[in-house]
C-alpha cells in the first residue's frame, strides 16, 4: 500500500490506487457486510454511532483548520460550510440514531473516547496544524472519499433494516458526492502543483488516515473499549 504515481496519473488517482486494497477490505468487513444484510447487531450500531459523535466534532476542527488555511476564499468558504455541516451531522442525524436505539445525543457525548477514535483525531489534528495544507487536505481526504466510495456501493444494495438504510441514504445521496468531488479535485489541482517529495508526504498521510477509516469500522464491530 505506497504511493506509485506514474504519468498516465492524476495525484487522486495514484492516491486511490495505493489505497485500494484498505477500501476492498472494508467493503468485505462484517460491520459493512452486516449493514446491507440487516445483520448487524445494534449494539455495534450504537458503538459506532457514539464514537462518529466524538470523531466528528474533532474533524470538524480539522476542517475548520483547514478553511484558515486554504489558498483563496472561495476554498475558504468550502471548507467552513463543511465544517459546520459535520457538526450538523453531529447533532441532528446522529441524535436521530440514538433516539432511534433508546439513548440520546447527552448519553453519547457522555460516553469515553475511544481509543480508534482518540489516535484517528489526534492524528489528523496534529496533521492539518503541523503540516503544510496539502498535508492536512491528504489527511482530511479519507473520510470525505471512502465514505462516499462506500456509500455509493451500499446505496446500490441497500439493506432490510430501515434505519441502517437511513444511514447508507445519508452517504450514498448524490448532494455528498457531489462535495467529495469537489475535495478530490481540489487535491489533484494542488497536487499537480507540488514537488515530488510533497506529493509523496502527502499521500502518507492519506494512506494512514485511510487505515483508520478500517480501523474505526473494525473498533464498532469489536465495541472497542479502552483495556485500563
Amino acid at each position: 500500500m505506497t504511493y506509485q504515481p506514474t504519468s498516465l496519473t492524476t495525484f487522486t488517482d495514484g492516491l486511490w490506487d495505493a489505497v485500494d486494497p484498505i477500501y476492498q477490505a472494508i467493503l468485505r468487513h462484517p460491520f459493512i457486510t452486516g449493514l446491507v444484510d440487516g445483520t448487524l447487531p445494534r449494539e455495534a450500531f450504537r458503538h459506532f454511532v457514539v464514537q462518529d459523535s466524538h470523531y466528528l466534532r474533532d474533524y470538524a476542527r480539522a476542517l475548520a483548520v483547514c478553511a484558515a488555511r486554504a489558498p483563496g476564499e472561495e476554498v475558504t468558504r468550502a471548507f467552513a460550510g463543511d465544517a459546520v455541516g459535520a457538526i450538523a451531522a453531529e447533532r441532528e442525524m446522529h441524535a436521530a440514531f440514538m433516539a432511534d436505539l433508546g439513548g440520546s445525543a447527552e448519553e453519547a457525548a457522555a460516553q469515553p473516547v475511544g481509543p480508534t477514535t482518540r489516535a484517528y483525531t489526534s492524528y489528523v489534528l496534529a496533521t492539518v496544524y503541523g503540516g503544510s495544507f496539502l498535508d492536512g487536505l491528504a489527511a482530511v481526504l479519507p473520510c470525505y472519499w471512502i465514505y462516499a466510495r462506500v456509500g455509493a456501493d451500499l446505496l446500490a444494495r441497500s439493506s432490510p433494516d430501515p434505519l441502517y438504510r437511513r444511514w447508507i441514504a445519508a452517504y450514498g445521496n448524490e448532494e455528498f458526492q457531489e462535495t467529495v468531488r469537489r475535495v478530490v479535485a481540489l487535491a489533484d489541482r494542488l497536487g499537480a502543483e507540488a514537488t515530488g517529495a510533497q506529493r509523496a508526504r502527502a499521500a502518507e498521510h492519506f494512506v494512514a488516515t485511510a487505515r483508520y477509516e478500517w480501523m474505526f469500522w473494525d473498533a464498532a464491530w469489536r465495541r472497542e473499549s479502552w483495556p485500563l
